[in-house]
């Protein structure tokens, strides 16, 4: 029996015929925080006539690295011909990208129709006594419907929110699973070791589905490979079944390789995102592409690989956003990442570097400092208008105890802070904005408008 709040949820649902209106229904018609499981999704699917099954997917999990292969996978798909939808979280400046096709985000009509229908099944699930679904797999949902029955891709670049087994998004059975690599990040849900995490992204790895990772590390491979060989699924690792070669130095507009893979070779490759982390994530979107035209009849000429690759476009990642001072975007947001970000360092030529940091309160905020304050003449703390981001005071706190030398600036607000920088800095001073992509966003968003 449905009661009178159950009854004005119904009609709220049904009354949604903006965006505005689904964001409205979410914050009541959503249960809050982070809940692993597939059985929600399961049953949404069942009830939703299976639009996961339609769907020719490449699924993607991974620590750090799995939305800029995602970008590239999809550039190269699409400049190949093939209509590609793409899944991804989170958006930088609106929304409407997680979801997008061909590049362009989905239209607010057709979200409003499909976020309608995932409000309206969940207002029936939760009359029948059962848990609602969470706000990631409301989102997962109007993907898989706007896929299936509105934009109906060639293929769909499919990436992970948290973890993988016990994701929403692992409802498919793709045509290639990808791991790009295992890091520390949300152990309080994936566990507190390497080897942990891995078992929970190695749940990705379906039966005979090929494999994909660019893990370096011995005991995440292990357990990879493991979990392929008991799903009888080809296991492809960088390193050993592909590579590629430098051309050239990077430098702070992109790398040039050479890929060597196991069905060809690719010369001479333009990775137009900047940093070692993203030659190897270049390596795995490649040998992508190369699964899917070994085993699924997919025509991908090497010119259009060419222009695929080097078309990609993955804002927030090292991306340069003004100059003089430069200003430099990443949302570098676990330890993994802040080793990437201090070695990409080598790539930008500055006289002085400034750091402006901001972190969530469910990271590992002393590992990410530690590895970008050796580099930095100064540190300016702030806090993103994010309910978990972590207070000025306490990031102040974690810098003076790695390095009591550098006394931090405390300026709350993000905006203020950067044009406080721009103002003050050198220009030939380098501004880099990291630690939260909630952080980069806001300040992305304040330069660009």
């Amino acid at each position: 029996m449905v009661d009178r709040k159950g009854r004005n949820m119904m009609v709220e649902a049904a009354k949604c015929t903006t965006a505005e209106d689904v964001f409205q229904w979410m914050k009541q018609g959503c249960s809050e925080g982070i809940h692993p499981g597939l059985e929600r999704m399961e049953w949404m699917c069942e009830h939703l006539n299976h639009p996961e099954r339609r769907l020719k997917t490449i699924h993607i999990a991974g620590t750090n690295g799995k939305g800029s292969t995602s970008a590239m996978v999809a550039s190269i798909l699409k400049e190949a011909g093939y209509p590609t939808g793409m899944f991804s979280s989170p958006y930088l400046s609106h929304w409407s990208e997680r979801i997008t096709m061909d590049g362009e985000p989905i239209p607010e009509s057709e979200f409003v129709r499909w976020g309608r229908e995932v409000a309206l099944l969940t207002e029936e699930r939760a009359a029948q006594g059962l848990d609602r679904i969470t706000e990631f797999e409301f989102w997962t949902l109007v993907a898989l419907l706007y896929f299936a029955r509105e934009a109906v891709p060639w293929f769909v670049v499919w990436e992970t929110g948290l973890g993988g087994r016990l994701d929403s998004t692992n409802v498919v059975i793709p045509l290639v699973s990808v791991i790009t690599n295992v890091g520390h990040d949300h152990q309080g849900f994936l566990g507190d070791t390497l080897t942990a995490i891995a078992k929970e992204k190695a749940g990705i790895i379906k039966p005979g589905v090929p494999v994909i990772s660019a893990s370096e590390d011995e005991s995440v491979l292990a357990i990879l490979r493991e979990k392929a060989k008991e799903k009888k699924s080809r296991f492809y690792q960088m390193g050993q079944d592909f590579q590629t070669i430098k051309r050239s130095d990077e430098k702070d507009e992109g790398t040039s390789i050479d890929f060597q893979g196991p069905y060809r070779h690719l010369n001479d490759l333009f990775i137009p995102l900047v940093g070692e982390h993203q030659v190897k994530n270049g390596a795995t979107a490649l040998m992508i592409c190369e699964v899917l035209r070994q085993f699924y009849a997919t025509v991908i000429e090497e010119d259009r690989i060419h222009v695929g690759l080097a078309g990609t476009k993955w804002p927030g990642r090292l991306e340069t956003i003004a100059t003089k001072p430069r200003i430099l975007l990443d949302g570098a947001h676990n330890r993994e990442g802040a080793r990437a970000l201090a070695k990409a360092f080598a790539s930008y030529k500055y006289e002085k570097l400034h750091l402006l940091f901001g972190a969530g309160t469910d990271k590992e905020i002393k590992e990410m400092l530690s590895p970008l304050l050796p580099y930095v003449d100064t540190v300016t703390v702030t806090q993103a208008e994010h309910p978990r981001s972590q207070t000025v005071f306490s990031l102040a706190d974690t810098v003076r105890s790695i390095q009591p030398e550098l006394e931090p600036q405390v300026i709350a607000d993000p905006i203020k802070a950067v044009t406080q920088l721009q103002n003050e800095v050198g220009s030939q001073d380098m501004i880099v904005v990291a630690g939260s992509l909630f952080l980069v966003a806001e300040v992305r968003r304040s330069l660009t408008t």
